[in-house]
């Protein structure tokens, strides 16, 4: 008799924040995906909309930049991208499937960034997790629609709730 296939998944870590000291906005993902992961980049998979949305934010064109230069037009205008979660067991990249999850220190990361005036989550996930990692905090929280192709409302739909990180940045 064969023995059953191994139901455990590997841990997965997050990525190192992409961040300066003088940023303005966080935004918060829950755990990046496999295509992420194995890319090492935020947000590598094609079909997620997330630099279509900051970039309409911004009035940048940044999906349609390389990695490297996204990163730095984010950091030009005081956004920074990390993660809730430093660490969880999860088959997929799918956020239903996280377990054992072990979440960051956002207070004490937020708190080295003096000039940040909010945190946008990306999805109900990093939502829930961060409002919960950051405790009680003076900051604009801001919940948004995952930019994820798992949520399947429309982009303009999503953009207009994205829409409002451009208060923080003005």
């Amino acid at each position: 008799m064969a023995d059953a296939p191994s139901m455990t998944t590997a841990v997965r870590h997050g990525l190192a924040p992409a961040a300066r000291a003088d940023a303005r906005l966080l935004i918060l993902g829950s755990l990046p995906g496999e295509a992420s992961l194995a890319a090492q980049r935020y947000y590598a998979y094609p079909r997620n909309q997330f630099w279509r949305l900051v970039g309409r934010v911004l009035g940048e064109p940044l999906a349609e930049l390389d990695y490297g230069e996204r990163l730095s037009r984010l950091q030009k205008r005081r956004v920074a991208l990390w993660d809730v979660i430093h660490a969880a067991r999860r088959q997929g990249s799918l956020d239903q499937r996280l377990r054992e999850v072990e979440t960051r220190d956002l207070a004490a990361f937020v708190a080295g960034l003096p000039d940040l005036r909010a945190v946008a989550f990306n999805g109900a996930t990093a939502a829930t997790m961060g409002r919960k990692a950051l405790g009680d905090t003076a900051l604009a929280l801001i919940d948004l629609p995952s930019s994820s192709p798992a949520n399947t409302a429309a982009f303009d739909q999503k953009a207009q709730c994205w829409d409002r990180l451009r208060a923080v940045l003005d």
